[in-house]
C-alpha cells in the first residue's frame, strides 16, 4: 500500500493506493476512496505513476461535474502476523 498527496488549492489531499502484485507479472493499482479509479502497470514504478494519473483525471472528473472532493477520512492499516 502506498499514500497518494494531490497538491491542490483546497490542500494536500491524500489517497490510500493499494497495489496488488499479479500472477502473470505486473501490478494492478486501487484507490479504494475513488471507486472504479484503477490503473496497472509491469512494475511497481509504472503502476504507480500511472495511478498518480488515474487519480489526477478522476478528481478533474469529480470537480468539472461540480461533485464534492471524496476525502479519505478514518481508515487505518495495521499489519496482523497470524500464527501457522
Amino acid at each position: 500500500m502506498g499514500l497518494y498527496r494531490n497538491p491542490s488549492k483546497e490542500g494536500d489531499m491524500k489517497y490510500t493506493v493499494v497495489l496488488q502484485r499479479e500472477n502473470d507479472g505486473g501490478y494492478v493499482a486501487t484507490v479504494p476512496a475513488l471507486p472504479g479509479c484503477v490503473s496497472q502497470g509491469d512494475t511497481r514504478e509504472e503502476a504507480l505513476r500511472n495511478i498518480e494519473e488515474a487519480i489526477d483525471l478522476y478528481l478533474e472528473d469529480v470537480k468539472a461535474a461540480g461533485e464534492p472532493i471524496p476525502v479519505e477520512d478514518g481508515r487505518e492499516y495495521v499489519e496482523v502476523s497470524a500464527g501457522t
